[in-house]
């Protein structure tokens, strides 16, 4: 038997059993949903001593930071079961028969909702073990949608994917769901395979722009394409207006060397890039600042990829070093920060404004506040952008009124005065933005909104009631938002 034979099967076995737990628990009652995932996250946090030491030996993160994520990834199944009760996930509309209505014709019954889309494929990340993985949160949107989801797990943490889904698959069959409401296959063409098999009906995704769009390109290919929501890469801008430049150098120096060291610039949030004036004190106060001691990447092939953009930035003659260590290019590496002007990012976007993933950022000065917008406006599509001002200066107002816009156009989540690293799971978050940002630009990967993206809308026309579904009835038997007649 070949080996593709091998892999074709192993990989048909794994997406239809998970497409048979995802009919019974697209089948399952809302209330009973929300117990299950509150179950399987009691069970994540009781198992989070032995998974946090695991992940460490794997990714080299650090056991604080390793905590707070996994505390996050069980708030977040916690929050999306408290959504799943309210109900307002599911866009109830419902117009009544209408004989009258202005069209020209009457209006029929008409009752739309949203539904399961049917089994998803959850592409894991290498830098969140935890809230970008197995349990993270593209699978707790997905079963809150009412989707089971399988996992192709991360090659970056094989045995803490193995140990997840083993805590997971248990707390299911204890509180009564299917077995294999969640599961987990490894390697880069058993993905592949799963990704285009018929019985997959989204699939969502973290990672690089490359790998992103390569697996974007199968979805769309397939007979049936299905939604590919994918996470690829942002540079996330900073602008830094005069005034605000001028009182706060010490302050945004700081602030900025530890959004772009935490987690070692292993963040897609990152703000790789600073604009700041160029007669500001903040260059000077970024060669001193103190950052944190330098720690190991996730693995060789991110170091290797850090290492390799560093030299390709530094080899350019309109870049120079800000700020390095002895160690900026070994592992466990040292922060380093470039300088250009905003005359070689106009001349050369595409090759300045780019993503070094790691501990790493560079630093662009202007003379002139007037180009910022014209800068915001040749950029590619980010997850967010920032803007540091003073609010009380109308010459930094003006610079922002004029940024605004451009930023809009070309990012997801805009910041005044605070920096993009730390995205908060709520309920008006937005993580994604414009191509190469996301594939999905009206969609967000993070926070309660996110679970739309694992669903799709019914219209039931002169239904019987006791065929509707309940969430569709006069009645409104669940006490869900209904809108009716507009």
């Amino acid at each position: 038997m070949t080996e593709t034979t091998t892999i074709a099967r192993t990989t048909d076995e794994a997406v239809l059993t998970v497409a048979d737990a995802s009919a019974v628990w697209a089948a399952t009652p809302y209330a009973e949903r929300a117990r299950v995932m509150r179950t399987i996250a009691d069970a994540l946090d009781a198992a989070g001593a032995e998974l946090i030491a695991i992940a460490q030996e794997e990714t080299a993160l650090a056991e604080a930071r390793l905590k707070g994520e996994l505390k996050r990834t069980t708030f977040q199944l916690r929050l999306f079961a408290d959504e799943v009760e309210r109900g307002d996930f599911l866009d109830v509309r419902i117009d009544r028969p209408d004989a009258e209505w202005p069209m020209g014709a009457p209006r029929p019954d008409l009752r739309r909702m949203l539904v399961p889309i049917g089994p998803v494929l959850n592409f894991a990340a290498s830098n969140f073990p935890f809230a970008f993985s197995v349990a993270g949160g593209d699978t707790a949107a997905a079963l809150a949608a009412g989707n089971a989801v399988l996992v192709k797990a991360h090659s970056g943490h094989p045995r803490l994917s193995d140990a997840t889904v083993a805590v997971i698959r248990k707390a299911a069959i204890e509180a009564g769901a299917p077995a294999d409401l969640v599961s987990v296959i490894h390697g880069t063409q058993n993905g592949v395979e799963a990704l285009k098999h018929p019985a997959i009906k989204a699939a969502s995704f973290t990672g690089s722009i490359g790998g992103g769009r390569a697996l974007f390109d199968i979805a769309n290919a397939r007979p049936e394409p299905i939604p590919f929501y994918g996470e690829l890469g942002s540079v996330n801008p900073a602008f830094v207006a005069p005034a605000a430049a001028s009182r706060r150098a010490q302050q945004i120096a700081e602030e900025y060397l530890a959004s772009v060291t935490g987690s070692q610039g292993q963040l897609c949030t990152k703000p790789g890039v600073l604009f700041v004036p160029a007669e500001s004190e903040i260059v000077d106060a970024l060669r001193g600042a103190a950052v944190p001691a330098p720690a190991p990447l996730l693995n060789d092939r991110i170091q290797e990829g850090f290492v390799a953009g560093l030299e390709e930035m530094t080899g350019r003659s309109d870049v120079s070093v800000l700020r390095e260590g002895e160690a900026s290019r070994q592992s466990p590496p040292e922060a380093t920060l470039l300088l250009t002007t905003i005359d070689a990012v106009l001349e050369d976007p595409e090759a300045l404004v780019r993503e070094v993933f790691g501990p790493a950022g560079l630093v662009v000065t202007y003379t002139d506040a007037a180009e910022l917008e014209r800068v915001a406006r040749g950029l590619e599509g980010q997850l967010t952008a920032t803007i540091v001002a003073d609010e009380g200066d109308a010459a930094d107002l003006e610079v922002a009124r004029r940024l605004v816009p451009a930023l809009v156009d070309r990012a997801g989540r805009v910041l005044w005065n605070q920096w993009p690293t730390g995205v908060s799971v709520t309920f008006a978050q937005q993580h994604g933005g414009p191509y190469p940002a996301t594939t999905a630009p009206t969609t967000t990967a993070v926070g309660t909104a996110s679970v739309t993206r694992f669903l799709r809308p019914v219209a039931f026309q002169n239904f019987p009631a006791a065929l509707l579904p309940e969430a569709l009835r006069d009645e409104n038997p669940l006490g869900i938002s209904q809108r009716v007649d507009g």
